[in-house]
C-alpha cells in the first residue's frame, strides 16, 4: 500500500508533533492560564484535557496491538478541534482579552492545533482498514503506527504487560464513551453550547 523507506520517518514525525501540539503547549497553556488567573482559558484547558485523554487511551490500545486504536485515533484528531472552537462563551471572552503574548500563545496554539488535527485526520485515513481486517492489520504499513507506542511502554511503562495495558485501555474507552454520550444526549441539551456555568 504505502512505501514503509518514507511512511515509518512520518509517522514518528507526526508522533513527535502531537507530543509537542497536544501535551507540551497545553501543558504549558494551563499552567499560564492559572498564573493568569484567566478563568475562560483555565475552562477551555480542562475541556481539552478531558477531550484529548482519547489520545492516551488509543496509546494503551495500540500497546496492546488493539485493532480498534486506529478508529480512536481518527476520533480523537476530530473531537480535539472542535472542543476548542464549539463554546460561544469561552470563544467571546478569549477574543475580548487585552492584548498580549499569553492570549497571542493562546490564539496560536488554537489554530495550529487545529490544522494539525485537520492534517493528522486526513493522513489516518487511509489506515482505517487496519482497525476492520486483521490481514491488513498484520500488514506492515499498519504495524508503523505501533511502533512508537511500544517504544512509549518500553520506556516508561516496561513493567507492564501490552495485553493489561491494552485491557486498561479499553475499559478506559468503555468510560470515555460512557461520558460523551451523557454530555451528547443530556447536558448538551441542557446548556448548549455554553461552557461556563449559568
Amino acid at each position: 500500500m504505502l512505501n514503509e523507506v518514507w511512511l515509518r520517518p512520518l509517522v514518528w514525525t507526526d508522533y513527535r508533533v502531537a507530543l509537542l501540539f497536544l501535551v507540551i503547549f497545553p501543558l504549558v497553556l494551563l499552567i499560564w492560564s492559572l498564573a493568569q488567573k484567566t478563568e475562560a482559558v483555565s475552562h477551555l484547558m480542562s475541556i481539552y484535557w478531558k477531550v484529548s485523554s482519547l489520545l492516551a487511551i488509543t496509546v494503551l490500545l495500540m500497546i496492546g496491538s488493539l485493532q480498534i486504536s486506529y478508529i480512536c485515533s481518527l476520533f480523537a484528531r476530530i473531537l480535539i478541534p472542535i472542543s476548542l472552537w464549539f463554546w460561544i462563551d469561552l470563544n467571546e471572552e478569549i477574543d475580548d482579552l487585552p492584548p498580549s503574548p499569553f492570549k497571542l500563545a493562546v490564539t496560536a496554539w488554537r489554530w495550529g492545533t487545529t490544522i494539525y488535527c485537520v492534517i493528522g485526520t486526513l493522513a489516518i485515513l487511509p489506515f482505517v482498514p487496519c482497525a476492520i481486517s486483521t490481514l491488513t492489520f498484520k500488514q506492515t504499513h499498519c504495524q508503523i503506527w505501533l511502533e512508537a507506542p511500544w517504544k512509549f511502554r518500553e520506556m516508561f511503562l516496561g513493567g507492564y504487560k501490552p495485553e493489561a495495558l491494552g485491557t486498561f485501555g479499553i475499559f478506559a474507552l468503555i468510560i470515555y464513551t460512557l461520558s460523551l454520550g451523557y454530555f451528547a444526549i443530556i447536558q448538551l441539551g441542557k446548556q448548549g453550547r455554553s461552557a461556563m456555568p449559568q
